[in-house]
């Protein structure tokens, strides 16, 4: 999965030959998973029409501060495309872009856009060689960095005049590719290692049966996809369950068992730097594992069960410097067994869901948790998206590492 997935990206055009090369930029976006909207100079639209690129972004495009054509027009509000965007790439941005930008000359909507924009803004400059090398264009580079702005650098290559040389702007993929890698660098838990656990696991009685609970790994699933868009580098290691995760940033180990979860933690947890047990783990399993199908002969089935190893204690146990998160799953006396947990498992927060809480629990989209650090303080949490709760454990990682 691409960093940009899920980003809202702003792509503004100015009016140079560079132009036609939106469409395909567009598209990589699109591709990457990223939601595309297109504010245009007028200028632009010589070079590549707002049909074109309207239908690859699936958005209408912004070109004019209204639609002189239709009298009734509501203004095109650049302010709110402006804050709308997590990124801003002006691709291509000539030199006359450029100045305006470092002037603030607000004569069109891609400028006013700019001006109102919060997010970080990327400039890939497209000109000639003559005017790529004129000291008013490397003012503008450097006064567009002292604003804090992004320049993705040009490349050498053949120009639209004939002369070859500096000034053509990067490649589709080439800015894609730079705004992954900056983005990247940037990201608060890059460096950093995180163990995850997800899912239930399934204690064989026979080589059909096994003894599982409902937990459908969502929670664990959507804490180490969290993690790994802050950049750090997750170890998923999940039981049995239907969700897949596609994140370049996420090691997947599958397994079965407590003993394989069990074991699987402990050879990647002395690397981590945080390590999060979100998964269901059984506490009991059968004594003995019957090699054949038990036969449906008898009216009744005796089981004998043994406990499973805690994974949870024995990780805090071997704790050295990392920030151990457990869940805890209560019906009953919910805050005083989950700091009794906290002491016992060694851990520096805990994560308590209730049955009792509407929302909360197996197989919702929804949780409702409240947190409960080694001090034993208490931060009840509303009821939100899984997704969201997620975030949040992250969060608390985050502030762990004052990152």
């Amino acid at each position: 999965m691409s960093v940009l997935s899920g980003k809202k990206i702003l792509l503004g055009i100015s009016g140079g030959i560079a132009a036609y090369k939106t469409a395909t930029l567009v598209r990589l976006f699109i591709k990457a998973g990223a939601h595309v909207k297109v504010v245009m100079t007028p200028a632009s639209k010589d070079f590549i029409t707002p049909l074109t690129l309207s239908t690859l972004s699936k958005n209408p495009v912004s070109s004019s501060f209204y639609h002189e054509e239709d009298e009734n027009a509501v203004w095109n509000n650049h302010v709110e495309l402006g804050l709308w965007a997590d990124l801003f790439v002006i691709a291509p941005a000539t030199a006359n872009t450029m100045a305006k930008m470092v002037s603030g000359n607000s004569d069109n909507i891609l400028i006013a856009t700019y001006l109102s924009a919060k997010c970080p803004v990327y400039v890939a400059p497209a000109m000639d060689l003559d005017m790529y090398r004129h000291p008013s264009t490397k003012d503008s580079f450097e006064k567009l960095a002292a604003y804090g702005n992004t320049v993705i650098p040009a490349e050498s290559g053949e120009l639209a005049s004939g002369l070859h040389g500096e000034g053509r702007m990067a490649e589709p993929e080439n800015i894609l590719a730079f705004l992954e890698k900056d983005i990247e660098g940037k990201l608060p838990l890059r460096g950093k290692k995180i163990l995850v656990t997800a899912g239930p696991t399934y204690e064989p009685i026979d080589p059909v049966r096994f003894i599982g609970n409902h937990s459908s790994g969502k929670m664990g699933y959507d804490i180490a996809l969290a993690a790994a868009n802050e950049g750090a580098e997750v170890v998923l290691v999940s039981g049995p369950t239907h969700l897949s995760i596609n994140h370049s940033n996420v090691k997947l180990v599958k397994v079965t068992s407590s003993a394989d979860m069990y074991a699987a933690c402990h050879e990647h947890f002395y690397n981590a730097d945080a390590a999060i047990a979100a998964a269901a783990v059984a506490d009991y399993r059968p004594k003995v594992v019957a090699e054949q199908k038990i036969k449906k002969n008898e009216s009744s089935l005796m089981l004998e069960l043994e406990k499973t190893k805690d994974i949870l204690a024995s990780l805090g146990e071997i704790k050295q410097e990392q920030f151990l998160i457990g869940f805890a799953l209560e019906t009953e006396n919910e805050i005083e067994n989950a700091k009794a947990k906290i002491k016992k498992k060694n851990l520096d927060l805990i994560v308590l869901n209730s049955l009792n809480d509407e929302g909360a629990g197996f197989g919702k989209s929804t949780n409702k948790v409240t947190f409960i650090n080694s001090h034993f303080e208490e931060e009840p949490m509303e009821l939100k998206t899984k997704e969201e709760v997620a975030q949040d454990i992250i969060n608390k990682i985050k502030k762990y590492y004052n990152v």
